[in-house]
């Protein structure tokens, strides 16, 4: 067991440090400079400044220094808890992050939630219903959910419930209405992953020979299929968790941006316009850390939930 955990344990650490190389070896290969952007967008004609004057501006920031030096000042400050300071806003990457975050996460919890609720009652309406047409729609929907752009998505739910009903605010951040239609926007797609994985538990389960001895014993289909069907059926959907929580992360640059939310997705987008190497680097390894902390958790727990994975650990 002690070796299952190191393992996993290493598994995470080197995703980390690939996801930071890929990162930044995909920022430095653009071939704009960060520093010239900022001062054209200013107005100032980059042209008209002398050597030394760019030399100074690229050395606030340390752009100057080779590009492997830089590799490993921000790997050093990433490993001591210093994100660096933002190009663009000149203040600590920390600051503009912890400015968005709460706006993000609260649209993701939310999200989550959705996805969570109707995704599992979906898989189970799929499983429980008798009539052929229906059950064949109901297992067909995960597929259409998730193969839909969700740029359209969010847009058909601006023009219904927004333009023609006026039910709810099309954009920005105005209290709980204005998280319905992201939160549906960000759902279907995480949902229909979850449903479809459901979806296909529930039918392995419900051939177990577990299942027939619970109906013998009295025990409706129905309550047969919560007590025994969802409960085991929910652990294979463990083992995309991490799929998920990645699905809502990536999900709301495109959703923020469409509603006008002042979150980090939206930040992602101005960071990535502007080449704010900085800001870009700490969002891909606080997004990466989530995603591999996730995974982590999951891999340390399904051999509590399941016993022959454990008792594979055991003997590795």
């Amino acid at each position: 067991m002690t070796r299952y955990v190191i393992g996993r344990v290493l598994q995470a650490i080197a995703v980390l440090w690939a996801a930071y190389t890929v990162a930044f070896a995909v920022l430095y290969l653009l071939p704009s400079n960060p520093i010239a952007l900022q001062l054209t967008a200013a107005g100032i004609d980059t042209t008209s400044l002398k050597p030394a004057q760019l030399h100074a501006a690229e050395a606030r920031f340390g752009l100057d220094k080779p590009v492997i030096v830089q590799y490993f000042d921000h790997l050093g400050g990433f490993l001591h808890g210093n994100l660096g300071t933002s190009i663009t806003r000149d203040i600590p990457v920390t600051q503009v992050i912890g400015d968005r975050i709460d706006s993000t996460l609260l649209l993701s919890l939310v999200a989550g939630a959705v996805a969570l609720i109707w995704g599992t009652a979906l898989a189970y309406l799929a499983s429980y219903v008798r009539v052929r047409w229906l059950r064949l729609i109901l297992s067909r929907l995960p597929a259409f959910g998730a193969s839909l752009p969700q740029f359209l998505t969010g847009l058909l739910l601006i023009q219904f419930l927004s333009f023609q009903l006026g039910w709810l605010p099309s954009t920005g951040q105005q209290g709980w209405k204005s998280l319905v239609m992201p939160s549906i926007t960000i759902s279907l797609i995480t949902g229909s992953v979850l449903a479809q994985v459901l979806m296909r538990s529930f039918e392995d389960v419900m051939r177990q020979p577990h299942i027939a001895t619970a109906r013998a014993k009295g025990l409706s289909r129905g309550a047969v299929q919560l007590r025994h069907g969802l409960r085991n059926a929910a652990l294979p959907a463990l083992t995309i968790l991490g799929v998920i929580v990645g699905l809502t992360v990536t999900s709301s640059v495109v959703v923020e941006t469409e509603f006008n939310r002042q979150g980090v997705g939206s930040l992602t987008q101005d960071a990535v316009s502007t080449q704010d190497i900085p800001v870009v680097l700490a969002i891909v390894m606080i997004a990466a850390t989530l995603f591999v902390v996730v995974n982590l958790v999951v891999d340390l727990l399904y051999p509590l939930l399941d016993p022959r994975i454990s008792h594979y650990a055991k003997a590795a």
